[in-house]
């Protein structure tokens, strides 16, 4: 008997579902790797991966703020794709649609999202705690403990006995892995690489030690905004110190009264009256330490000060100041400004 031959049509077409299958989860896969994703409203998702997090938490992370499509599809792609890939911790930003390929390798360079912090010009060492305190970057109790060490600036200011006047305004980039300790170190390595050896060199010239500039620096923060006035109030101080008077500088006795009580927004007969060093109504000479952290230019303005005999100076209704040589001209302006 003659078998009937096999049709030879069966394997074709077998093999051509195959085929097709294995196409089409090859197609799927390709668009779960590489087409962007964006399931989340808004501009932009921000997640944070805690140090230790396994792969299959991170994706459960990432899938559940929709910034992958599923969670299984990326633990396989990083342990098959990239097996010895390590994700790094931090907080990351996402923006807009992404593919898979583009969501592992931020992660695995550790791509994490810096935060901008403007420090400005004239804020007390408490003032700066609280500033970061209050965008989420640690706690005031932690910072206060920081600062009240000297260790970092004790070999430019072996007087110090807290960090007050050395924290350095500034635009910084920070990370929320950052702790308080961290960010300090950052603000005091930017004030010594301002402290160049040139400001030290010309502080010498002055017979100033670096505590006295940068005091001098704060108090000429403290007492205007105006860029210009800046080596004009450096030199009535200066000049003040040279003829032995007092400095009279509203702004100490305005902290002088902060390290006692509260400050209710006005220099009574009582707070001149404030028996305290930083008082400088009633005592001559520089007060024992910075009351603030000065900027670049108040900083040249101590080393650099007008060439002028001013010693008095009173503000205006402006915002500036009226500059005078003589008491009875001062007199005059305090009479005309602050009726």
């Amino acid at each position: 008997m003659i078998e009937k031959l096999k049709s030879p049509k069966i394997p074709i077409l077998l093999g051509a579902l195959v085929s097709l299958v294995m196409g089409t989860v090859l197609l799927w896969l390709l668009i779960q790797i590489y087409q962007p994703y964006q399931g989340y409203k808004g501009s932009h998702q921000m997640i944070s991966i805690s140090p230790g997090y396994t792969v299959p938490q991170i994706g459960r992370t990432l899938e559940s703020h929709r910034i992958v499509r599923s969670s299984t599809i990326f633990e396989w792609y990083v342990r098959l794709v990239h097996p010895p890939v390590s994700l790094k911790a931090g907080e990351y930003r996402f923006e807009g649609a992404v593919n898979l390929r583009t969501v592992v390798e931020k992660l695995r360079q550790g791509l994490v999202h810096y935060h901008r912090i403007t420090v400005p010009e004239g804020l007390t060492m408490d003032q700066i705690a609280e500033r970061f305190a209050l965008q989420g970057f640690g706690t005031v109790e932690e910072f206060s403990q920081t600062l009240q060490g000297s260790a970092l600036i004790a070999d430019l200011d072996p007087l110090a006995e807290n960090l007050e006047g050395y924290l350095f305004p500034d635009t910084y980039f920070v990370t929320r892995d950052l702790s308080e300790d961290e960010i300090v170190r950052a603000m005091v390595n930017n004030f010594r690489r301002a402290w160049t050896p040139q400001r030290l060199k010309r502080a010498h010239e002055l017979d100033l030690t670096t505590r006295e500039v940068i005091t001098l620096g704060s108090l000429i923060e403290k007492e205007t905004g105006i860029p210009g006035e800046r080596p004009l109030i450096s030199a009535v101080f200066h000049n003040r110190l040279r003829k032995n008077l007092k400095l009279e500088c509203d702004p100490t006795v305005i902290y002088a009264v902060k390290l006692v009580k509260e400050y209710d927004g006005v220099i009574n007969q009582s707070d001149l009256n404030l028996d305290s060093p930083y008082n400088t109504y009633l005592y001559p000479g520089l007060p024992p330490g910075p009351i603030a952290s000065p900027g670049r230019e108040s900083i040249d303005a101590a080393l650099y000060p007008a060439a002028v005999n001013y010693l008095y100076f009173v503000a205006k209704n402006d915002g500036g100041h009226f500059f005078s040589t003589h008491y009875r001209d001062h007199r005059r302006a305090v009479e005309q400004y602050r009726r």
